[in-house]
């Protein structure tokens, strides 16, 4: 549906994060979700950007999902920005990832009323011309990943809430002949690929969930190729539509699969464990019903990790949507998509206080670096942080800390003013420091 965020901090790109957690590591389930969703012969997918997919970020979604989903780089506004002139760069980096990694790639999305290239918005074209447009498009960008694909979203969120026909260039320029056109523009650029129609707020029985039963019903009535249904499930927390399941089963029933395309639970901020519980009952729900019915494809979430998620960008005081925070690690939710996909789990502990080290900014011979310490369940009243530099990276200036380093060794403790940290609460400490050659992030252990 919408954008994946693009405030990730720097520390993606460069080099990752570690967080440690003294005496015990949190743990993910026994199994990889991917692993655990094989075993049902069900899909768990994630939304991810190109450019992020290195370090923890990468690690985390080659390891547990298989499948993905470009968030944007597949949308005609980024692969056609200029007319005629293409950029399939982050596709293409997203799909040899994906096929490195033994997982499939989700197309999305070809034909949708936003994130299109202006000169195609800002054009007028006759219908002749605008679903010429169309077409080459499809044959173009389908083709370019023949084989390689297992799915396409053609068309994204062609109906108003209310089960009309969204007003947009291609329904206004074509009809609603627009839709069995893409479709069958689709299924000639690659046979083999599952074609899929999109849209938001269709999770429940409802007017605009009926439209979209009354359209893939006829379109299987004219023979228009259709293989599947996304239900996108931007859900909010505690509002998982109780007709859920119902409806999955009615689409399967026309003969088409379905598939939850961009799930995602946001919650009001802050999120507290009274929320997180909740939301990871919400996501257990969303699981539970795609598994009761042998249709349902599976479950693709809308980014795996808070800290690239659309949503606070989006919908301002609220977040915390998906399975990982902001610093990977698993929420409950994670924990509930496990359980659901029949794997045990071993939750983080209670009790603990954890160290993040992160970097912030990088040149060519330093860096600036720093480090969250934060509780939950437990407080400090002082602390230290300890970690070991594996490339003969040297501090050069702390600051809210007193650092020492001895050879490879590194050791900060609290100022005088910043060493309570409550149940909840968290410090940052930052510092600048040398590197040549590399710098990897070292493991961080805090008492």
């Amino acid at each position: 549906m919408r954008s994946l965020r693009t405030g990730l901090s720097l520390v993606s790109l460069l080099s990752g994060l570690a967080l440690l957690v003294p005496a015990a590591t949190a743990s993910a389930a026994d199994a990889p979700l991917r692993d655990l969703a094989a075993a049902k012969g069900k899909v768990i997918g994630t939304a991810v950007t190109g450019s992020k997919l290195t370090g923890t970020y990468g690690d985390l979604a080659g390891a547990q999902f298989n499948s993905l989903t470009p968030g944007n780089a597949m949308k005609w506004g980024s692969v056609e920005p200029t007319r005629g002139s293409y950029d399939w760069a982050e596709a293409d980096q997203i799909v040899n990832f994906a096929e490195a990694h033994g997982q499939q790639v989700r197309g999305h999305t070809l034909v949708w009323h936003s994130q299109n290239p202006s000169w195609l918005t800002n054009g007028t074209w006759t219908p002749a011309q605008l679903g010429q447009l169309m077409n080459d498009h499809i044959a173009l960008e389908v083709g370019r990943y023949k084989g390689r694909l297992a799915a396409w979203d053609v068309v994204n969120e062609p109906f108003n809430e209310d089960g009309t026909y969204r007003q947009t260039l291609w329904y206004n320029g074509l009809g609603t002949g627009y839709i069995a056109q893409a479709l069958t523009a689709a299924r000639a650029a690659d046979p083999a690929a599952r074609l899929y129609i999109n849209d938001y707020n269709v999770e429940g029985v409802n007017a605009k969930s009926t439209a979209l039963y009354n359209l893939v019903k006829s379109l299987k009535e004219q023979g228009v190729p259709i293989d599947g249904v996304g239900l996108q499930a931007h859900l909010i927390v505690g509002q998982v539509p109780s007709t859920l399941q119902q409806n999955i089963q009615r689409f399967a029933d026309l003969g088409v699969d379905v598939a939850i395309t961009e799930l995602d639970i946001r919650m009001t901020l802050p999120s507290d464990s009274t929320k997180l519980t909740q939301q990871a009952a919400d996501y257990k729900a969303v699981m539970n019903a795609c598994g009761a019915v042998a249709r349902c494809a599976g479950v693709t979430v809308w980014g795996f990790t808070d800290s690239d998620s659309w949503i606070p960008s989006t919908f301002p005081g609220q977040g915390a949507a998906t399975p990982y925070d902001e610093n990977y690690a698993p929420k409950p939710a994670y924990y509930a998509i496990a359980e659901a996909l029949g794997g045990t789990t071993t939750p983080e502990p209670t009790g603990a206080c954890t160290a993040v080290y992160s970097v912030t900014s990088q040149w060519d011979t330093g860096f600036t670096g720093q480090v969250r310490i934060s509780c939950s369940g437990a407080a400090l009243s002082s602390w230290k942080a300890d970690w070991t530099y594996g490339a003969g990276q040297r501090i050069t200036q702390a600051w809210n800390a007193i650092c020492t380093q001895s050879g490879t060794a590194v050791s900060c403790a609290n100022a005088a003013y910043n060493g309570t940290v409550p149940d909840g609460g968290s410090v940052t400490f930052g510092f600048n420091a040398s590197w040549s050659g590399g710098n990897p992030v070292p493991a961080v252990t805090v008492e």
